[in-house]
């Protein structure tokens, strides 16, 4: 599952975690495209169903050269799994935690004041700002990990995670007050992570992209 960024248009609350089962075996799959064989994520409208799918590299505000073709990962020959934390090639474990859903919203108008459109005319100060829903982007339950971002995982170090996920990201990101915002939601959805994660990790191995996990049969894909 892709990291949880933000796109620059929509106003997100904060990510909400739903109550974790953490007595069942995981069994949750991520979606992948058909085409390049990465991870996907999924937007819902305000009903509770699809809209659409996004790659991640598009979440992380770069650019895709296709449409998504979903399939659940153990349809995908050979998928490619990257780290959801830091995006990273060759993830190597997967953890268990919370479902996450953002509410993100779109601006549908604006109120100035009269006089300060008058005066300052593009520089005039908003007294309001009206949003209507835009999507819904549910995280899933699972989250890959390469061994860098496991590490910190296991010692808990949030942020050593944020530094290390922050450093990989695109300059756009996090050039100049970019950086303290992207900081903050990372530092809400590693928060949801670290509090709802789940006893026990899958190994992610050829052959085994759902991960073996202790004590456990999992499928393999």
């Amino acid at each position: 599952m892709p990291p949880h960024f933000p796109r620059p248009e929509e106003f997100a609350h904060p990510a909400e975690a739903a109550a974790l089962d953490t007595g069942m075996t995981p069994g949750q799959e991520s979606m992948y495209c058909r085409r390049c064989r990465r991870g996907l994520n999924i937007r819902f409208n305000d009903l509770g169903l699809i809209v659409g799918y996004l790659h991640a590299a598009e979440q992380r505000g770069q650019q895709s050269d296709h449409r998504p073709e979903p399939a659940p990962i153990t349809d995908i020959p050979d998928p490619i799994i990257e780290c959801d934390f830091c995006s990273r090639p060759e993830a190597a474990w997967i953890y268990q935690c919370a479902n996450q859903v953002t509410d993100a919203r779109r601006i549908t108008g604006q109120v100035v004041s009269v006089n300060d459109y008058r005066s300052r005319n593009h520089a005039a100060r908003v007294r309001r700002t009206d949003t209507e829903h835009a999507i819904t982007q549910a995280w899933g339950e699972r989250w890959t990990a390469c061994q860098g971002c496991a590490d910190l995982i296991e010692a808990r170090d949030m942020y050593g995670l944020i530094l290390r996920v922050t450093d990989a990201m695109p300059a756009k990101l996090t050039r100049g007050k970019h950086l303290m915002r992207t900081r903050g939601e990372l530092h809400d959805s590693f928060s949801a992570v670290f509090d709802t994660l789940a006893a026990g990790r899958g190994q992610i191995t050829p052959g085994h992209s759902l991960g073996i996990w202790p004590d456990t049969t999992e499928k393999t894909s």
